[in-house]
């Protein structure tokens, strides 16, 4: 499974190409530049399991690090202040990491 059997090719170049500065990263902006937002429920769920590279159910802070290359292989990483923020905004119970749910909440908000 590849992000492009769900989002356009096209909106993920564009979405990827617009943080490419470091520290730029904004999750909601880039969830709706995707077009993850107009997804459905299942299909976002999906897009999480590619994001979970190691399968526990869970995205961590280094798959986090690396999540703007799960969409295009070329893109940075991301800095330690974006993970930072990032995680804050989607670890709901406080464990340091994204679950399927907390995910699924992050896109819903965007």
């Amino acid at each position: 499974m590849s992000m492009t059997d769900f989002l356009n090719a096209e909106d993920i170049t564009k979405a990827v190409g617009a943080f490419t500065a470091v520290d730029s990263f904004d999750y909601k902006k880039f969830f709706q530049m995707v077009g993850l937002k107009k997804k459905s429920p299942d299909d976002v769920k999906k897009v999480f399991h590619i994001l979970d590279k190691d399968k526990n159910g869970f995205i961590d802070e280094k798959e986090l690090g690396t999540i703007l290359k799960a969409f295009s292989p070329d893109a940075r990483d991301l800095s330690a202040k974006e993970i930072k923020i990032l995680l804050a905004a989607g670890d709901k119970e406080g464990n340091e990491k994204i679950g399927v749910d907390d995910f699924f909440a992050l896109v819903a908000e965007s």
